[in-house]
């Protein structure tokens, strides 16, 4: 976008979703940065991926930033190529993500923790005292070659670097850093449609037995535990004799099979979202991934499942509540991996289930646009990896050739 850059354009001016830049039509390498929060600010590019805040608008008037720009232009032209004064020099990564990014990251993003444990976890050790105009590609580029020689696999790689990228980009928006220092860097070419772990006929009889032989040994311990503190005269524990389920291990396995909800948008669900005389289930905007609120129908056996799930822990607005806590689940990772071993089931994620529900569809011949929408995918693209679940519309498009 070009334009003269005076106060009559500035008028004009809207915030977007991303920030966006206009450029001086007369001078070249003189332009204005918009902000999506409104915040516009005069920049001059001296050099090829090269620029520098020269300041806000509102504290100097277009014909002062442009007399600037011009002044840093000519010395860039005889070799004096500016330093940045700013007070924010000599900031480090680690001085950043503790005094500016950490909160922000956390109050404004749903991963927020996960993303914030990869920054600390992987780049603090080797980055977190260097300046953050300082972490260049080079020195990105050899952490990323020492990763990938270790073991760890490009696309684990990538998403670190994305997390990285993303806090950057902040610095930048925030005129912390005048340009983005990984801007050249290439994110490493993976294969865009992954292999999708799904469970067979066989390994889903067996984790959907494994589940009732688990509720069953729960149920029959309690049971012994009760009769051996009668015996003593000690309280006994709650009953379960006259639940469905023992715990909540079995309901959340169950319904993740059936309606293929992501763990945060399960373990955050309220009985408020659920409507069992409909039959809908309700992920709302707050804790889906895509901040988009979904409706997912509930099939015979969720709708069962909740029904019995709700009469066992009635009193509770979380669909599942911590009893120890009394709030959402945190962690259920070690729960899971001692089910597995029970089921005998081998590399199968708790995220697998949701690509579970997605493949048993499209193999069941559900469109995968409609596949999407359940999901909450925001673009198709995502969908795709289960494309080739539904071999019967390839064969019938090649079919038209004879």
């Amino acid at each position: 976008m070009k334009g003269l850059i005076g106060n009559s354009l500035i008028a004009k001016l809207l915030p977007k979703e991303k920030q966006y830049d206009v450029r001086d039509a007369t001078l070249k390498g003189f332009l204005i940065r918009v902000t999506p929060n409104g915040k516009m600010s005069y920049v001059c590019q001296y050099s090829r991926g090269r620029r520098i805040n020269i300041g806000q608008v509102g504290v100097l008037t277009p014909a002062q930033a442009r007399d600037k720009a011009k002044q840093i232009l000519s010395q860039a032209v005889m070799g004096l190529l500016p330093e940045i004064t700013s007070a924010n020099n000599n900031l480090t990564l680690k001085k950043y993500l503790a005094s500016e990014y950490e909160l922000w990251r956390q109050s404004n993003r749903k991963n927020g923790k996960d993303d914030l444990r990869r920054l600390k976890v992987n780049f603090l050790s080797e980055f977190g005292d260097h300046l953050l105009t300082a972490i260049t590609p080079l020195i990105v580029e050899k952490w990323r070659t020492a990763r990938i020689n270790e073991g760890i696999k490009p696309v684990t790689v990538n998403r670190d670097i994305h997390v990285l990228k993303a806090a950057l980009s902040k610095a930048v928006e925030w005129e912390l850093i005048p340009e983005h220092p990984l801007q050249k860097l290439k994110i490493l070419k993976t294969d865009s449609i992954p292999k999708v772990r799904y469970l067979s006929k066989e390994e889903e009889q067996c984790l959907k037995h494994a589940l009732q032989t688990r509720d069953d040994e729960l149920k029959a311990s309690r049971q012994r535990a009760n009769e051996w503190r009668k015996e003593r005269g000690y309280e006994c524990f709650p009953d379960l004799e006259n639940v469905t389920y023992s715990d909540y291990l079995a309901p959340m396995v169950l319904l993740s099979l059936n309606t293929g909800l992501r763990r945060g948008e399960l373990l955050n669900l309220h009985w408020d979202n659920v409507d069992l005389e409909r039959a809908v289930l309700t992920v709302v905007g707050d804790t889906a991934k895509s901040g988009k609120t979904r409706h997912i129908p509930l099939n015979i056996v969720a709708v069962n499942l909740l029904k019995n799930w709700k009469l066992d822990t009635r009193g509770h607005h979380l669909v599942f509540t911590n009893t120890k806590t009394g709030k959402a689940f945190g962690e259920i990772k070690k729960a899971w991996i001692s089910f597995l071993k029970l089921a005998q089931i081998k590399n199968f994620r708790w995220h697998d289930m949701r690509h579970h529900f997605a493949s048993k569809l499209v193999m069941a011949g559900v469109d995968l646009n409609t596949v999407r929408e359940l999901l909450g995918h925001a673009d198709i693209k995502m969908t795709l990896r289960y494309a080739h679940l539904a071999p019967e519309h390839k064969a019938n498009a090649v079919a038209k050739l004879v």
